[in-house]
Order: structure tokens, then sequence, then C-alpha cells
């Protein structure tokens, strides 16, 4: 159903009139996200600051079919927050405080739309780490990363954000308000809900209030720069650090192409770039003795020299430090401004790598497009940047859908996925029968009519 002009005043009723938007500079802002170059316009933007607000906004959207598109701060990336058959969209963005930093139980406890970077500034000055640290982390919501269950460079030592939320507020689609689980360490009283609505991408409820456990903040970090003039050998050499014993809090590959292009955007000379070199691996180590820490760098120094790395560059303080994340940080940004707008987000075995980069290049040479790779070489989840001289967008194409099956049957063959940490969306979505097959998806169209039968949250998001 379309939204009337009652509906209008039935939202103003509820969050206030300066919270509903159906100007068309408004509609226009939220049409689109950081995904490709889409946009589909919603009928109205509501900013609700509650979860009663929220629960109020849903009733009428459950009773009326309403399409509902929950929003964080737009940064994703497989177009999960893009309205897609118009309808409301519904920001988060008022719901932006954190509510209790609970100290004795190392836990914190947020609303959806607080920063993920400002979050984690907050329990650090406590002493305590949250380590999911996407690369967004300046700009994306909490609220966001728990729809993606997102991850980043951290992830290779700590895991992501599924291993660091107890328990949930959500609204569900017909209103009601729950809680799914408990702020507790163990919990197998029945199905495990929370873990359901994470990475569910808003498809099966809104949340409104998120616990997340806290770990303390590792005194000392440690980072190198290791050049490498093959980009198969350094993919190589990502599973030898790890089969030598070694647990870096992050690791990660960007190729040269890549590399150039970020450092002309942000004019940073800190990581030499010359035609002999084909990728660089950042590797970090954090923990408490600064002397493990120092000898765990020179071994994995060394280490490398068996797969023909250069001058290895270690980071000699914070400045320098930052300056390395922040190249890594801003490829993606980079990257797309240059014209590589389509991205996949895939996963395979950190040890198959080298296979999935030859693979890429392979079909960029058939196909006639260029490619860049970077991302979380230590857990085996490659960005793919792909620049076509005639398509910019992936969804709906079907030269580029043909190309990117073919790619999504050499990941699955690799016994990878189709994302890590970017989630399904609409981008995604024709290639999920490439990994899931037919029982698995019945499932999961089970559980979204369970949770929303009128099929009115997210929708089309996924699965059609």
């Amino acid at each position: 159903m379309k939204v009337t002009p009652n509906h209008i005043q039935s939202f103003k009723t509820i969050v206030g009139a300066s919270y509903v938007f159906i100007d068309n500079e408004t509609l226009d802002f939220f049409s689109r996200d950081e995904t490709e170059k889409l946009s589909f316009l919603p009928e109205v933007v509501i900013k609700p600051k509650t979860a009663e607000e929220i629960s109020a906004i849903m009733k009428i959207c459950n009773r009326d079919f309403i399409p509902v598109t929950p929003r964080g701060a737009g940064t994703g990336l497989s177009g999960g927050a893009l309205p897609n058959f118009g309808g409301v969209l519904l920001s988060t963005e008022r719901m932006n405080t954190i509510i209790n930093i609970d100290e004795r139980n190392l836990q914190v406890t947020s609303e959806p739309g607080v920063i993920t970077e400002v979050l984690m500034n907050a329990v650090k000055e406590k002493g305590l780490f949250y380590p999911p640290d996407p690369s967004s982390r300046g700009s994306c919501f909490i609220g966001g990363n728990i729809a993606e269950n997102s991850g980043g460079p951290k992830a290779v030592k700590y895991g992501v954000v599924k291993d660091y939320v107890l328990n949930l507020e959500v609204v569900l689609p017909n209103g009601e308000i729950i809680w799914t689980g408990a702020n507790v360490l163990k919990n197998v009283t029945g199905y495990n809900l929370t873990q359901l609505i994470v990475g569910s991408e808003g498809t099966l409820g809104i949340v409104t209030k998120i616990v997340l456990r806290l770990i303390p903040l590792p005194k000392h970090d440690l980072l190198m720069l290791v050049p490498f003039a093959s980009l198969e050998k350094a993919s190589e050499a990502v599973s030898a650090i790890f089969r030598a014993g070694f647990t870096p809090s992050a690791l990660e590959l960007i190729e040269i192409d890549a590399l150039k292009i970020v450092s002309k955007m942000v004019e940073s000379f800190a990581v030499p770039v010359t035609d002999d070199i084909a990728a660089h691996l950042i590797i970090e180590v954090d923990g408490n003795n600064m002397d493990v820490l120092m000898q765990e760098m020179e071994k994995i120094a060394e280490l490398m020299n068996e797969f023909e790395a250069g001058e290895v560059f270690f980071a000699d303080d914070h400045q320098q430090k930052q300056e390395l994340w922040k190249l890594r940080r801003r490829a993606a940004e980079a990257v797309k401004l240059v014209g590589y707008t389509i991205e996949e987000d895939t996963v395979v075995p950190r040890a198959e790598l080298p296979k999935l980069i030859k693979a890429v290049k392979a079909l960029g040479i058939q196909y006639g497009f260029k490619a860049v790779c970077y991302g979380h070489a230590g857990d085996g989840n490659l960005h793919i940047r792909i620049n076509h001289p005639t398509i910019k967008n992936s969804h709906g194409n079907e030269e580029m859908t043909k190309i990117l099956r073919e790619l999504f049957k050499i990941v699955k063959s690799l016994g990878g996925v189709v994302s890590g940490e970017h989630g399904i969306g609409l981008i995604q979505k024709p290639y999920m029968d490439i990994v899931c097959d037919t029982s698995n998806m019945q499932l999961m169209k089970l559980i979204k009519q369970a949770f929303d039968p009128n099929n009115i949250l997210n929708a089309g998001k996924i699965f059609d």
C-alpha cells in the first residue's frame, strides 16, 4: 500500500512533525547508500527517538502493508538500507546514546545510532576494548554493524560482532517489543534469537538497544608493513604466519594499484610506491608484554623472507601507525571515486587466497575489466573492486551478473562464500543459490515468514 496523507499525519503525531520528511531533498539523500550507483526513493523518511515510537510506526505499517526500510548511517555496500519498494525509510540516527558502561561486568549498553568509533573510544577511556572495527568505523552506526555482523581488521584475532552481542531489544514487524536474550555470558534457554537477529540485515526486526560484552584493552601494539613483488606470494605468506604459530591482531592485504590510488587521495607518502612492488601486508600484533611482541614481530619478519618479501617497514610511533591504517581504511572510498564502483566481498579459507586472486585477475583479462584486491587476508576475506569500461552497477545487469556468477562458482569451489561482512542485501541476492541449497533457502524463508508474515520489513533483501 502507498503512504497516504493520513499516514503522514499519524507518523507526525507519533514522532513529532519535525522528524517526518517528504521533501525531495531528504527523500533523495535517503534513496542511496554506498552501494554502487543505485537509488530508490522512499515515500517518507521518519526519524524516531524511542523503541515505543518505532513500535507505533510498525503497527500502522503492518496493518496497512506499507514497506519499511530500517537504516543506520548509510555506509552499507550491499544495498541493505535501500528503500527498493518505496514506503517508509526509518532512520535510527536520533537513537544515539551510550546508555551505560558496566565496568564491573565488562559490558556496554547502547542505542543503535551510536557511531562505532565513538563507542570504541568511550569504553577505551575505561580501559576496556570493543574489537570489531569496520573500515567505516568513524561514520557507521553500531546498529548497522549488528545488522551486517561486521568484522574489520581485528576479526582475525578477536572475532566479529556476533562474538560480542549478549542481548538485543528488538521491535518486531507487528510492533511488539522483545528482548532476545539476557545480559549473561552463557545462555541456552531456548533458541538463540540474539544470534539470529545479528546479521539478519534488518529483515526480521529493528534493533533498538544493544548489550555488548567487552574485554580488557591490550596495553601495546606493534605494526609493520611488508612489500611483495608478487600478489600471490603475499597471499601465500598469510597462511604461513598462522601455520608458524602466530596470531596477529590484524593482517591486511592491499594491492599496489589500490595503494597508489588511495595514496594520491589522502596525499600520503607513508608507503613507498614503486613499480617493483605488487602488494603489501599490514601486520599488527598486540598484547601486554612488549618484549614478547617484539620477538613475535622479528620472527614474522624473518618468515616473510621465505616468500620473497622486500624491506620490512616498522611503524615507530602512533602517528606512523595511524598513517598506515588511514591508507588501508580509505582504500574502498578512494578506488570507488576513480571508477571501481562494483565491490564484491568474498571469503575463502585463507590458504586458498592465492588461487582466488589468480582467478580474479584471469576473469578481468577474459571479460575486459580492471580489478583491485584488498582486505582482511588473515581471515580469508578479500574485497574485490571492479572497474568495467561500460558497466557501473552489477545490480540488474545481465552481463555483470554472468561474470560474477562465474566468480562465485570459483569461490564456492575453493570452500568459500559470497559475503563475509557486507551482507547480501540486493547486490548478492542473485548468487545465493550458488552457496545455499534448496533446504537452506526454504528454512530462511520460513524464518522470515514467522517474524514478518506480511513481508513489510526490508522486503526483497537476501531473497525475494
